[in-house]
């Protein structure tokens, strides 16, 4: 955890996080600009490009044409392609991402183990290889029972993946069920040349330590990490989850407010001041179109003026029906 005051020291000698915001535009206008090193585009009929820098997320937005998201730094980027491995760099930071069809690799457990396999293998050999955020989207995510459940085979193959991938702790991230193709895995991270700073909920149990009933291998991510230069609070996806307990099960407005709760601790513990701003965008995932202006209501009532991208997802969970998760700049 991260101990501090509300106004925290940032390490002006430390890598300045990548500045990241939600724009209305082309892609070849973003990738033409100095200085970016990821754009996102989201839902099938996204645009499309062939930089290996931009990358076209299987999840709907509900407020369309959804903007596009982008990640930009303060330097040159280089970028390629490694087989099914693109990647970009610049400035001591690093976006890497992989897209894998779990049929052609023997599954869900196999898919996700070659997924970390490779981006392990990508990461460690660079200079930026301290993972700092991960996004797991992957399709029909709570389709089947117990151990059986998709989520959990991929949890395995993640485990069996990364090797030590995460020795020095585990980063923020989020898993979350998309729409699309059942079998698309899509993987990608941000890394960097230096260490960030994990960051926990006292209201949680980390995810590492969950009990047996939520599968053979728990989760691996932290709740938070607080980048390099203290700059900025990368937010895993966070729910209504309170100890390692779903709280309030199918119940939209409960589990909105304790969110939000947890949200305050997050940050409370992270030494920032709560709520966030126009400059802290944010993801919001919901399960069921339905509640889709609900969700919208809530968040523009208690984040006025925050940037939201409202997505249609599913939670790791199936009795959740609300994620959240995003950036919190100081």
């Amino acid at each position: 955890m991260v101990q501090g005051s509300e106004n925290p020291q940032i390490d002006s000698l430390a890598r300045r996080a990548p500045r990241v915001s939600y724009r209305m535009a082309e892609p070849a206008a973003v990738l033409a600009e100095p200085g970016t090193l990821a754009v996102f585009g989201f839902g099938e009929h996204a645009p499309r490009s062939g930089d290996p820098r931009y990358l076209q997320v299987p999840l709907e937005a509900f407020d369309g044409p959804a903007p596009l998201e982008l990640w930009q730094v303060d330097a040159p980027v280089s970028s390629g392609r490694e087989g099914a491995l693109h990647w970009a760099a610049g400035g001591g930071w690093l976006f890497a991402s992989i897209e894998l069809d779990e049929r052609e690799h023997g599954g869900a457990t196999a898919t996700a183990e070659l997924a970390y396999r490779q981006l392990h293998q990508l990461v460690a050999a660079r200079a930026e290889h301290h993972v700092q955020r991960v996004w797991n989207y992957l399709g029909a995510i709570n389709h089947g029972d117990g151990d059986a459940e998709h989520y959990k085979h991929f949890c395995d193959g993640r485990a069996s993946g990364m090797g030590d991938f995460f020795s020095e702790g585990f980063p923020a991230a989020t898993a979350i069920g998309h729409h699309g193709d059942a079998h698309r895995l899509q993987v990608y991270l941000l890394a960097c040349d230096r260490p960030g700073q994990k960051v926990e909920n006292p209201r949680q149990v980390s995810a590492w330590r969950y009990p047996r009933q939520y599968g053979r291998t728990p989760p691996s991510f932290a709740r938070a990490m607080s980048l390099p230069a203290g700059d900025v609070l990368a937010i895993s996806g966070t729910a209504a989850v309170v100890g390692h307990a779903s709280a309030h099960q199918h119940d939209l407005d409960a589990q909105l407010a304790e969110t939000m709760v947890n949200l305050d601790a997050l940050l409370a513990n992270a030494g920032m001041a709560g709520g966030f701003d126009s400059h802290s965008p944010l993801k919001a995932y919901v399960r069921h179109r339905g509640d889709a202006a609900r969700v919208r209501e809530f968040l523009g009532s208690r984040l006025p003026g925050v940037p939201v991208l409202l997505l249609h997802g599913d939670i790791c969970r199936s009795e959740l029906l609300f994620e959240i998760d995003g950036w919190r700049y100081v």
